[in-house]
């Protein structure tokens, strides 16, 4: 029980933060990523769509899903692969992500839901995307297992993260220092909310290698279809499939 209160005040606590900072993070996270981040995010769209085959959806489904940015890319790949989705759907915790999100996003749905507890029916969707958002969900099996049940046979989860790197070379020293100093400073000043951008860094230290997610994910019932990493490695793309 006591294990269990803790993962809630933990799991409150992240929600709680993202809600400070929803008004800036899309400013903070194009500055931080000098825009690459647009980038890794059109690679997950183009390569899921691949990977799926299907010219209609009935629906895709973000989760925790912040300001919206990944159901901009999820329309526009629509478009270039010829694909039909009659629903997007958005979900996250954060009320004040939700609100930004509802602003600049007109043509999917928002609602509040936490990854462990999607308001989406059993088998009700062809894709689940989180996309640097995996890694603040404190009870992760348990939301494994629930992209599993929402998703459709043959559906997909699509996952962006910053997953955790072997610390070797010149390379990763200053890829390290970019997460652990310029990005607390810099996204700080411009989000007020120094302990937020120290969070993120401190978070990616304390998280999974991509060897360990993609074996999470096999535990769950999912196949691998595509792992990629980008920009040494900063960025990690994991597409798995629930089987037919």
């Amino acid at each position: 029980m006591e294990n269990q209160v803790n993962k809630k005040e933990k799991q409150d606590k992240i929600v709680g933060m993202f809600d400070d900072i929803a008004s800036t993070y899309d400013l903070a996270n194009r500055v931080l990523s000098l825009g690459i981040d647009k980038q890794w995010r059109r690679k997950g769209c183009d390569k899921a769509y691949d990977i799926l085959g299907a010219k209609e959806i009935e629906q895709i489904t973000d989760v925790a899903c912040g300001t919206g940015d990944l159901l901009l890319f999820w329309e526009e790949y629509a478009k270039k692969h010829g694909v039909e989705v009659k629903n997007y759907v958005g979900i996250d915790p954060s009320v004040g992500m939700l609100e930004v999100a509802r602003k600049k996003v007109d043509f999917a749905e928002f609602l509040e839901g936490k990854a462990q507890l999607l308001p989406v029916k059993d088998e009700g969707t062809e894709i689940i995307s989180i996309s640097y958002g995996i890694r603040n969900v404190v009870d992760r099996a348990e939301a494994l297992q629930e992209f599993y049940r929402a998703l459709k046979p043959n559906g997909l989860v699509v996952i962006l993260e910053f997953t955790k790197q072997e610390k070797s070379g010149v390379v990763s020293k200053i890829v390290d220092f970019g997460m652990k100093k310029v990005l607390p400073t810099i996204g700080g000043l411009i989000s007020k909310n120094y302990e937020a951008y120290k969070y993120l860094p401190d978070s990616i230290e304390e998280f999974l290698t991509t060897e360990m997610l993609a074996k999470e994910l096999e535990e769950a019932g999912f196949e691998m279809k595509y792992t990629k990493s980008f920009s040494m490695g900063i960025s990690t793309l994991l597409v798995a499939q629930k089987p037919l």
